[in-house]
C-alpha cells in the first residue's frame, strides 16, 4: 500500500538542512509527498528541491510558505506579491508538482474517497494577545515590536497588487472557500496549507505576539466544514500531533538546524500521514 507523507519548513539554504532533505527518499516509488511551504526563500532553490522530490516521489504537492513569498535582495527573482506567487505556480507546473490553484486530487488508497486540498491562504493579524485583542492592527503589531517581536514578513512580504496583507490574505479566502465547496460531500479532505487553520497550535509559542503571523481566525472552522481527516500545516517550527474536535492535526516541519539539533531525535525531515 502506497503511503502519504508530508514535510515543511525545509530552508535549504540554511547550512545544515539541505544535506538532510537530499536524503529524503520514499518507501516506494507510489509514494505521494505533501510539501508544506518554507522550502526556502529564492526561486531557484525552492524550484531546485522541489524537481528532487518530484523525481523520487508518484505525486507531490506544494504550498506556500512565507519565505516563498518573500522578495529578498539576493533573489533573481525580483517579482513582489500576487505575481511572485504565481511564477511559483508557473515553475511547479513545468516540472509537475500540484499547487494551490490546480484541480484537487484525490487520494486512491483509502477506503472512502479522499480529497487532497492545497491551501494558500496567509493572515491577518487576527490572533491577537489579550492585551491587543481591543486594539487596531497597527497598535496590536507596535505591541509586538515593544515586545521585540517583529516578523520579517514586514520587510519581505510584500502584499501587490494588494493594499495590504489583510486584503491579499482576505482575497485568498474567498476563492479558497469557493473552491473547497464544490468538493463532494462524501468526500473527506487533507488540508494542507502553511499557516494553522486553528489557533491551538500556537499555544506553545514562546512569544505569544508573533500569533499575529501565523492565520487568521476565518478558517477556525474549516476543519469541520470542509470535513478535514487532517489537517497538515508548518511554519511554527514546533512538529507534533495535535487534535480539535476530533480532527488530526499535524505540523510536519523540519525547522532550522539550530532547532532540530536540540531535539533528541535529531532532524526528521518527513512524516508519515497514511
Amino acid at each position: 500500500m502506497p503511503h502519504l507523507y508530508a514535510t515543511s519548513d525545509l530552508h535549504v539554504t540554511h547550512d545544515g538542512n539541505l544535506p538532510i532533505v537530499e536524503t529524503i527518499e520514499p518507501d516506494s516509488p507510489e509514494d505521494w509527498l505533501l510539501v508544506v511551504g518554507d522550502v526556502a526563500e529564492r526561486v531557484s532553490a525552492v524550484v531546485a528541491t522541489l524537481t528532487l522530490l518530484r523525481e523520487r516521489f508518484a505525486e507531490v504537492f506544494w504550498v506556500p510558505g512565507n519565505h516563498e513569498l518573500w522578495t529578498t535582495p539576493k533573489d533573481e527573482v525580483q517579482l513582489h506579491g500576487e505575481a511572485r506567487y504565481q511564477h511559483l505556480v508557473a515553475r511547479c507546473r513545468e516540472i509537475g508538482v500540484h499547487t494551490p490553484e490546480d484541480e484537487f486530487v484525490v487520494w486512491p488508497y483509502a477506503e472512502k474517497p479522499l480529497t487532497i486540498a492545497p491551501l494558500f491562504l496567509l493572515y491577518d493579524y487576527s490572533w491577537r494577545t489579550p492585551q491587543a485583542e481591543q486594539v487596531s492592527v497597527e497598535q496590536a503589531l507596535e505591541q509586538a515590536k515593544e515586545a521585540g517581536v517583529v516578523c520579517t514578513d514586514e520587510y519581505f512580504l510584500h502584499p501587490d497588487p494588494y493594499p495590504s496583507r489583510q486584503e491579499w490574505c482576505a482575497h485568498r479566502l474567498k476563492v479558497t472557500e469557493q473552491r473547497l465547496a464544490a468538493i463532494p460531500d462524501d468526500h473527506r479532505t487533507i488540508l494542507m496549507s502553511h499557516w494553522p487553520l486553528h489557533r491551538h497550535p500556537t499555544a506553545p509559542l514562546y512569544w505569544p505576539e508573533f500569533a499575529l503571523w501565523c492565520g487568521t481566525s476565518e478558517t477556525g472552522d474549516w476543519h469541520l466544514r470542509y470535513r478535514a481527516e487532517i489537517a497538515v500545516y508548518g511554519h511554527l517550527h514546533i512538529p507534533r500531533t495535535t487534535y480539535a474536535d476530533d480532527v488530526r492535526f499535524e505540523e510536519v516541519s523540519l525547522g532550522y538546524p539550530r532547532e532540530w539539533r536540540k531535539r533528541a531525535r535529531g532532524p526528521v525531515p518527513i512524516r508519515r500521514l497514511l
